[in-house]
């Protein structure tokens, strides 16, 4: 991970830059963490005391934290915490919310006769709406997600296009 840390009237020390790439290593417990995700840390000046502002992007969406303390190192514990935190809520969220699914998604199949192989895949298709979709399907670092929309009651299926977007297509009956 790249880190960008900025002051706005704070001078940032070697020892500031080490103290918060050293709390940031935690993400590697939670998301895969690569060369192309870049932590923006900001330190800024604020009425005598310092806001802390952390913003990371990553596929499944932007972490962002902050908080206003009057002592840096404490700061930065308390915002690195939040998002901490938010990581861990998000997680047990989508690990409850699919325990059963989870469990029963994948079945594989025996053999055929003529000794092709032959896969067969069980999807519980959850209801849901497209951005929390979307989300599923970038978790799961998947190209495609099928899920119940909430809106329609129908099936339906995002996917990633090849020009970085998303496309949806919906069941009509």
């Amino acid at each position: 991970m790249k880190f960008n840390v900025y002051g706005e009237n704070v001078t940032i020390t070697e020892k500031m830059k080490e103290k918060i790439e050293g709390r940031l290593s935690f993400l590697n417990k939670y998301v895969v963490v690569d060369d192309s995700v870049s932590a923006r840390v900001t330190v800024k000046d604020y009425g005598g005391e310092l806001k802390i502002e952390i913003t990371i992007p990553t596929k499944v969406g932007t972490m962002r934290s902050e908080i206003v303390h009057n002592d840096f190192e404490t700061g930065i514990d308390l915002a690195i915490d939040k998002l901490e935190d938010q990581i861990r809520r998000q997680k047990s969220r989508l690990s409850r919310r699919h325990k059963d699914s989870l469990a029963a998604t994948f079945i594989e199949e025996d053999v055929s006769e003529n000794d092709t192989p032959v896969r067969t895949k069980t999807i519980y298709a959850d209801e849901m709406v497209l951005d929390e979709a979307i989300m599923q399907m970038e978790m799961l670092s998947h190209s495609f997600f099928i899920y119940k929309d909430a809106d329609s009651q129908k099936i339906a299926v995002v996917y990633k296009r090849n020009d970085g977007g998303y496309g949806l297509i919906e069941v009509s009956e």
